[in-house]
């Protein structure tokens, strides 16, 4: 199975209606579905000015972090994280999205007028380490403070 195809069969395999979230992909101008968080993943919502140094981070510590979506403009991304790290995350600034809220997905490989894959899903069911996470966000946390005293 190929990345694309299987990001989209992972991808689904959340949706209510799997063929639904397929058809809506197809036929919605903008390229995007809703998908329900908390069933194979909850998504940590960061501020994008938190979130892209936090990002360089993570790839400078392992080789593949789990999908990360940013909204137009940059102003937020959202990392894949395992399901229940939503109802257990205690950090500051961060926005959650896990059991009984939805997200917009847009479709693997596509570009989308809104929200776009930093890091797109392979399909293997990779996320984030939440402790990795948390991590990356204090030293991209202290390297911005650091910056903003120069």
């Amino acid at each position: 199975m190929t990345g694309a195809k299987a990001a989209v069969e992972w991808l689904t395999s959340v949706a209510p209606d799997p063929e639904a979230c397929r058809w809506e992909w197809e036929r919605n101008p903008m390229g995007v579905a809703l998908l329900p968080a908390g069933r194979a993943w909850d998504v940590l919502i960061l501020p994008g000015e938190l979130g892209y140094p936090t990002l360089d981070v993570l790839t400078r510590v392992i080789d593949q972090p789990g999908p990360v979506l940013v909204d137009f403009g940059d102003a937020r991304m959202g990392f894949f994280v395992p399901a229940g790290t939503a109802a257990r995350w205690l950090g500051t600034g961060v926005r959650t999205a896990g059991s009984g809220t939805w997200i917009v997905v847009p479709y693997p490989g596509r570009s989308t007028g809104g929200v776009r894959w930093l890091v797109p899903p392979d399909g293997s069911g990779t996320l984030t380490d939440p402790a990795l996470l948390e991590l990356a966000m204090h030293e991209a946390a202290a390297g911005l403070a650091g910056n903003e005293g120069r």
